[in-house]
């Protein structure tokens, strides 16, 4: 078998091949090559084996990964493929069997591998496939990236199971599971109308915006599905953008979307010509915390359940390898709910809160990652069958839009969300005492348009029942209303909407600026700039950077009041965890609510804001993209790297995140962007902050950074005749 590898002006690679396996075997041979080290990154990050390369500050991931048992909830998960899904878990080798070709590429006489032994010695499936990688000693040759130099670490050896791995890895803290622990604090300190004073797009949540535009609202007769999905910018990119056709007579498709690199197929934004699809967060809580006790016996350890009887717990000890320091040995307990993945049986077994965390998530219940929907959702013809394909789906759980060229619409939930008590979701529930056991699966939820369009922009909308914080309607307000504008639309149309920057959540704050009085002069003057502001967050406003230091000023505070000062101290757990129990961030991001709230605790909030405004009425003027610029996050630091001026805001639809009363530098944003047109596929378009390929010094691995800061979208190639062929590679 053949297969071409063919690349766009952009770099984007564009594969086509024989057949399915043979095309997962290129598409993980393309992805090591464009991007090999965030490919060993993510594996390692999935083992937990980071820090023996990244060194001290990747050891709090690392005991998480290895504690919530990522990299064996994959390995079970892998063997239900195996078992239901054979031609899934054989695509799956295929993939990685090319990943494996292109990092040994690399390998040759680098330094040895820093794989921890306690994870990499795990046996593997390692059962015969029916498939065999048509190259996989003839790949040439190649330069490593230099961040593998940096570090002294060589490409290694991908398992069948290392993309569920990478999965889990990328999506276990999407449910924010955290924010139970800051709940059950602010509870226990404020009372339980904290729940609803603090609920909000918080820290750490990844969003996104989406619109379906239906046929009866364009200008071709034929839906636009458009958006961007918002999560921490990366260096490289969370995702590749990607083209895969097979040739097969009996399995032919052809579909553009974007990957995520490590993971086969297309699984959140696609396009096969004849149906498109695409995805937000649905923000649903399918993750539950339990308090454990725990107990030593001279044969391990045992934990509490429910029916008041000790069941023994399983437990191992691994070391964590760390870069220039001592290995640091941690234990492994897993109870009848899940695996600890904070405290242990040290604490004494009668505390009322119990002296460990366990998490209970889907995949780690039922075995399953939701991956036999991908094979299906490549060969998806109609919208039936992208439902049915993400009937199987589980981990995380998304807000799904699909449309195809016969009229066709969808808007559905997809994935897995436990039935149990609604105590569960809100925070840590004692695994000793009955009540909180998992009962089965919700249903998904369905809804439809109105008026021809459905917005999805993580607010309560068809998954408000499987949830508890939402985010602001803000975004999906001013989609909607930017729709209203007209009655027709066309793919070209949408940058205008991607790139709004109005701050609807500026009002509460203006609102309590305009009541002071016997304000200084500069203040008063500063008032009144800020109350003739258009409310939009641009680069180069100097009245949105205004604004911004204002309410940096109050957030900074509120915080600092006594009345919330029981929750400065974070209760004891992993330090990845720390951001969403953080009072600054909490109170930056719910601070539309703590304003506009009837009372605050006897917190005066009309003084906070005199003084923010006289604090900022001081300071020098500036634009908002002074201080407003993107930081992505990297494995390693770059400091040859200028960070660029943002537009934008937390609430805006151009979603650009900084964390107000911190910083303004935003790590979180579009990780991409995507029309995707079903009246005519070459006039869908895409970009994604950075660029196609992962090596720094690459002329794709930044190129798209200047379209994306402008707005602007790349067009998607479907002419084989207008791409360059990079190899036609041969048994």
């Amino acid at each position: 078998m053949t297969f071409g590898i063919y690349r766009d002006t952009w770099g984007i690679p564009h594969l086509r091949a024989a057949d399915a396996l043979t095309l997962a075997y290129a598409q993980g041979l393309v992805t090591a090559r464009d991007r090999a080290w965030q490919l060993e990154v993510e594996r390692h990050r999935a083992q937990g084996t980071s820090a023996s390369f990244l060194g001290a500050e990747a050891v709090s991931w690392d005991v998480l990964a290895r504690r919530a048992r990522l990299a064996d909830t994959a390995r079970t998960c892998f063997d239900t493929l195996r078992r239901d899904d054979p031609e899934t878990a054989d695509w799956l080798r295929s993939y990685v069997d090319g990943v494996n070709a292109g990092l040994a590429a690399m390998a040759a006489g680098g330094p040895a591998d820093s794989d921890d032994p306690a994870v990499s010695a795990v046996p593997a499936s390692r059962e015969p496939t029916r498939f065999r990688p048509p190259i996989a000693s003839t790949e040439p040759s190649v330069a490593p990236p230099p961040e593998f130099a940096r570090t002294g670490l060589t490409p290694g050896s991908w398992e069948p199971w290392t993309p569920l791995a990478v999965w889990l890895s990328a999506h276990i803290l999407f449910a924010g599971f955290p924010a139970k622990l800051w709940r059950e604090q602010a509870v226990r300190h404020l009372g339980p109308e904290a729940v609803g004073l603090f609920a909000t797009d918080g820290p750490g949540t990844a969003g996104s915006n989406g619109w379906l535009v239906s046929g009866e609202r364009t200008v071709t007769g034929h839906a636009v599905i458009a958006g961007d999905p918002h999560r921490f910018i990366e260096d490289p990119g969370v995702y590749q953008q990607i083209r895969l056709a097979c040739d097969d007579p009996d399995d032919r498709f052809d579909v553009v979307g974007l990957a995520v690199p490590g993971v086969p197929g297309i699984a959140h934004f696609g396009h096969t010509g004849g149906v498109a699809w695409a995805i937000t967060n649905a923000m649903a809580d399918y993750q539950d915390l339990y308090r454990e006790r725990l107990r030593r016996t001279g044969a391990g350890v045992e934990a509490l359940g429910p029916d008041g009887v000790w069941r023994r717990a399983t437990r191992t000890t691994e070391l964590v390898h760390v870069a220039g320091e001592a290995p640091v040995e941690i234990e492994l307990v897993e109870t009848e709910r899940g695996p600890v993945i904070a405290g242990g049986p040290e604490g004494p077994p009668e505390d009322d809160d119990g002296c460990a965390l366990s998490l209970r998530y889907p995949p780690r219940v039922t075995g399953d990652l939701g991956f036999g929907a991908l094979l299906p959702l490549l060969r998806a013809r109609r919208v039936a069958d992208v439902d049915r394909a993400l009937d199987a789906w589980v981990e995380p759980v998304n807000v799904v839009q699909a449309a195809d060229t016969e009229g066709g619409l969808l808007h559905r939930v997809a994935g897995r969300v436990p039935v149990r008590a609604g105590r569960n979701r809100v925070r840590p529930v004692p695994a000793w005492r009955p009540g909180h056991e998992w009962t089965g699966w919700h249903e998904m939820p369905r809804a439809g348009l109105t008026d021809g369009i459905a917005v999805m922009a993580n607010q309560r909308g068809p998954a408000a029942p499987l949830g508890v914080e939402f985010a602001p309607p803000h975004r999906a307000d001013r989609i909607r209303a930017l729709l209203d504008e007209r009655r027709r639309w066309s793919a070209a149309d949408m940058p205008a909407l991607h790139t709004d920057t109005h701050l609807a959540s500026a009002a509460p704050l203006l609102d309590r600026i305009a009541g002071l009085t016997g304000l200084s002069p500069a203040a008063t003057a500063l008032r009144d700039r800020l109350l003739r502001w258009d409310r939009r967050m641009d680069a180069d406003s100097e009245d949105a950077a205004a604004f911004a230091a204002v309410r940096g000023a109050v957030v900074r505070r509120l915080a600092a009041h006594p009345a919330f000062g029981a929750l400065t101290d974070p209760p004891a757990c992993p330090e990845v965890l720390l951001p969403w129990l953080a009072l600054l961030p909490r109170i930056g991001f719910a601070l539309e609510h703590l304003l506009g709230a009837e009372e605050l605790y006897g917190v005066d909030r009309d003084l906070a804001v005199r003084e923010a405004v006289e604090e900022a009425a001081l300071r020098s003027s500036a634009r908002w993209g002074d201080t407003h610029r993107l930081a992505p996050w990297r494995a390693l630091p770059d400091p040859s790297y200028e960070a660029p001026a943002l537009s934008g805001d937390h609430d805006c639809v151009l979603c650009t995140s900084a964390v107000p009363g911190l910083t303004d530098l935003a790590a979180r944003g579009p990780a991409a962007r995507y029309v995707w047109d079903l009246a005519r596929r070459e006039d869908s378009r895409w970009v994604v902050p950075l660029g196609a390929h992962g090596t720094p010094g690459h002329p794709h691995h930044r190129d798209q950074l200047p379209l994306w800061l402008r707005g602007e979208l790349a067009p998607i190639v479907t002419d084989w005749a207008l791409l360059q062929k990079e190899s036609d590679v041969r048994p």
